[in-house]
């Protein structure tokens, strides 16, 4: 247990922000999957639509550090490949 003030203020704003960093990181899996699901039923136009936004959702995440960003170029370099295949 903390034994300073400024312990306990940090454990306050660290469990803040794991709950922000939770929401995030459930935020870009959901886009992820909702991106494969576009890619598995082969609806090629609609993937290429939502390949911006998953994106953007992968890099915001990577710029606040939840993931690395060569994860998410990574990720985004393979959807981009799975997309071109169809």
């Amino acid at each position: 247990m903390a034994n300073t003030k400024s312990a306990i203020k940090r454990i306050r704003r660290i469990s803040r922000q794991t709950a922000v960093n939770k929401a995030r990181k459930s935020k870009f899996r959901n886009a992820i999957k909702k991106m494969n699901l576009l890619i598995d039923s082969k609806k090629k136009s609609d993937a290429l639509k939502f390949l911006p936004k998953l994106n953007s959702e992968l890099m915001k995440v990577a710029k606040t550090g939840i993931i690395k960003r060569q994860t998410a170029s990574r990720n985004v370099s393979r959807i981009t490949k799975k997309i071109s295949a169809l």
